[in-house]
């Protein structure tokens, strides 16, 4: 293993590569030239990033980042076996930290879960950050339904399959919830992290920590419309059945850009199931 010292030097180039948007392939290469090797290049370039991150959030008065999930790296498998499934990497962002992936469900898993959802639908509420309660609001009109972590052999195999897949603890998962949304329905742009310091949070920091990463995952295929889309980049996930967006936000705060909305269903129907991941155990 190469025991080169990250050298302030080094970071700071480390930092002007990536604040000019050089990917990181780029900024490996001259390292692995040097005789680094790629394991200890990448957790280089890494560890360089965490601190100028950290340093930057305390001297601005900024959450501090905190772990969050990394399903994988860049320049890494465009196919992941997982569960004894070939899931497809189908896009890889670094800001905001996303990835899309295809075929993470199958057709049958899909299926399984509208039915098992569809009889017990409720109109989806809202966490309200000022007094704490999840309550109606004109911005959601989907209806859905928390289905139990491990409540049949379907659930507990695709939670697992997840836990794997995203590197996270199965316990640090909220329970899964499907959703349905009908003609016109949608979920209007918003953030799933929760902010620290409105009246109502501790009701909902209490019961694992902070939400740390959002995994949406499409059990149909609108006609039209629909997508999950990611105003401040410009960037859309089309939904498509089996499919799945995961997304990571290491700090409530609107730097992560993970400002995201559920698409208006312009034709036909849309079914989701979401998994929303904890720094902790959830409760």
């Amino acid at each position: 293993m190469h025991t080169q010292a990250i050298t302030p030097e080094l970071t700071r180039w480390i930092v002007d590569q990536a604040a000019a948007g050089r990917p990181a392939e780029a900024i490996l290469q001259p390292l692995l030239e040097a005789g680094w090797e790629q394991d200890t290049a990448a957790d280089a370039v890494a560890t360089a990033l965490e601190r100028v991150v950290a340093e930057h959030a305390r001297e601005n008065g900024l959450p501090l980042p905190v772990p969050v999930p990394v399903p994988l790296g860049f320049n890494g498998c465009s196919e992941l076996e997982v569960d004894g499934r070939r899931v497809q990497v189908l896009g890889n962002l670094q800001v905001p930290r996303l990835v899309v992936f295809g075929g993470l469900l199958s057709a049958g898993e899909c299926d399984a879960l509208v039915e098992s959802a569809r009889s017990r639908l409720k109109p989806s509420a809202t966490f309200n950050a000022e007094t704490g309660e999840d309550e109606l609001h004109a911005s959601r009109t989907s209806q859905g339904i928390h289905l139990p972590s491990g409540g049949d052999a379907l659930l507990a195999r695709v939670e697992r399959r997840i836990a794997t897949l995203l590197d996270w603890p199965l316990e640090n998962g909220e329970t899964l919830q499907v959703l349905h949304y009908g003609p016109a329905a949608e979920y209007r742009p918003h953030y799933d992290w929760f902010d620290p310091d409105a009246p109502g949070a501790d009701a909902a920091l209490s019961r694992g920590g902070q939400r740390v990463a959002s995994l949406v995952m499409y059990l149909n295929t609108p006609a039209r419309g629909g997508s999950t889309s990611f105003p401040d980049v410009g960037f859309e996930v089309p939904a498509v059945k089996g499919n799945a967006v995961f997304f990571s936000y290491d700090r409530p705060h609107a730097m992560t850009r993970t400002l995201h909305a559920g698409s208006p269903v312009l034709e036909g129907e849309k079914w989701v199931a979401t998994k929303w991941l904890r720094e902790r155990p959830f409760r």
